[in-house]
């Protein structure tokens, strides 16, 4: 279990209660969309509105401690930043799955002399639990 408070203050955020409890919804299973991670929240903290969620949601983003992950034809999905990777995204049930980016990315972008801020890519295509449901 990652210490979040530790890591809302490295990223120069305040560690309010709100915050933890949405890094606490995330990492449980890595990704989730706001009304997942909504869900989840307002069972702990039954004041607690969509609204502020959604803003603790762009402000950790917007700081580093957060990714957010696009999903064609859904909501996105957030995620506590990690390790440069990509996602194998399914289109028709929207599970998210993570895998390592290789080096050779880096040896692209030096051929190019390209200053690299980040690595980001979205692979979509049907995951093998709904490509076997399409079969059945």
């Amino acid at each position: 279990m990652q210490n979040f408070v530790e890591l809302l203050k490295a990223h120069g955020l305040k560690s309010t209660f709100q915050r933890v409890q949405i890094l606490e919804a995330i990492s449980i299973c890595g990704h989730k969309d706001i009304d997942e991670i909504y869900n989840d929240v307002v069972k702990l903290h039954p004041t607690i509105s969509l609204a502020t969620v959604y803003k603790n949601l762009i402000i950790m983003k917007d700081n580093g401690v957060l990714c957010e992950v696009s999903v064609s034809g859904k909501k996105s999905k957030y995620e506590i930043k990690k390790e440069d990777h990509l996602h194998l995204i399914c289109t028709h049930c929207g599970s998210i799955e993570d895998f390592t980016l290789e080096a050779s990315f880096d040896k692209i972008v030096n051929l190019q002399d390209f200053e690299l801020q980040k690595k980001e890519i979205n692979l979509y295509g049907i995951c093998t639990k709904c490509h076997s449901q399409k079969a059945s």
